[in-house]
């Protein structure tokens, strides 16, 4: 596996002053040995006036957050990270690879949960290039391998999870969003490794049951919720009937038998877990009658 190596480039500002002096230096000499009919000292400023022409193809920019990836004829050298003007021998072959954080959002992906639901789910995944020589010679587009192993990963991490908890499962798509976003970002760093890239976040951007049982799951998840109500209703009603019959007794406001009682109960249940409001029956005979 090849590793980055960082290598200190020459900066470029004294080369540009020596190669342009040389220049001028060199024309003016070739013009002199021209005139003076100097053939051997001409051939050699000629000579000298090529190096010195070919050592102008050194020179290479590096950006803010960018690195230089330095070939020589095939042969991995080393990556230039300092920004700036920079110079190093011409016959290196001189490829920027940005090291910015960037980020990517998949496709919407249709996909079996661990209960076999169909889902679509997408995700944005925030990274950068922390190794050039990885990036550049372990993969053949980096870029590209970060799109097609995030979509695995995320393939691979939904379909080991339901989308929500029915049976007490520890961790859902649905409800679990942290723990989620974590075995994503670590499913996620494992495939790119190899790449020289680190995944600074990765989280869910869309999650929703396919189009052909939306509608049944929404009615699931209606019926649900009305249970989850009714039960907070009916445990809120039998404490207030329990207060109200404890209130009265305790106050010596009437003395209620057991018959009575179960019939008081029996309307403030009414009362307060009917839908509509109740209508008043004013009772002008005996309980008894």
């Amino acid at each position: 596996m090849i590793t980055e190596i960082e290598r200190k480039a020459i900066s470029g500002y004294p080369m540009l002053v020596i190669l342009f002096a040389a220049s001028i230096l060199l024309i003016v000499a070739m013009v002199y040995f021209g005139k003076a009919q100097n053939l051997a000292l001409l051939f050699t400023a000629l000579t000298v006036f090529l190096v010195v022409t070919i050592c102008w193809a050194g020179f290479f920019m590096v950006h803010p957050n960018e690195s230089r990836v330095l070939q020589l004829f095939g042969k991995y050298t080393g990556t230039a990270k300092q920004s700036g003007l920079r110079w190093a021998n011409p016959f290196y072959s001189k490829k920027a690879v940005s090291t910015r954080v960037r980020n990517f959002e998949s496709s919407s992906l249709k996909v079996n949960d661990s209960a076999g639901n169909p889902i679509e789910i997408a995700a944005v995944v925030v990274w950068k290039v922390v190794d050039t020589a990885e990036a550049i010679f372990e993969v053949d587009d980096y870029e590209s391998f970060v799109h097609v192993q995030t979509e695995a990963a995320l393939r691979n991490m939904s379909s080991g999870h339901p989308y929500e908890a029915h049976q007490g499962e520890a961790i859902a798509l649905r409800s679990s969003s942290t723990e989620i976003a974590e075995l994503l970002k670590k499913e996620v760093q494992d495939r790119l490794e190899k790449a020289g890239v680190l995944v600074i976040e990765a989280r869910i951007s869309h999650l929703a049951y396919a189009q052909e049982i939306a509608s049944a799951m929404l009615k699931r998840q209606q019926a649900q919720a009305i249970v989850a109500a009714r039960s907070t209703i009916v445990e809120g009603a039998v404490g207030m009937v329990k207060m109200a019959l404890d209130e009265l007794r305790d106050q010596d406001v009437v003395e209620l038998d057991e018959e009575r009682k179960a019939a008081m109960a029996s309307n403030l249940l009414v009362v307060l877990c009917g839908e509509e409001n109740a209508q008043p029956v004013l009772n002008t005979g005996s309980l008894y009658s």
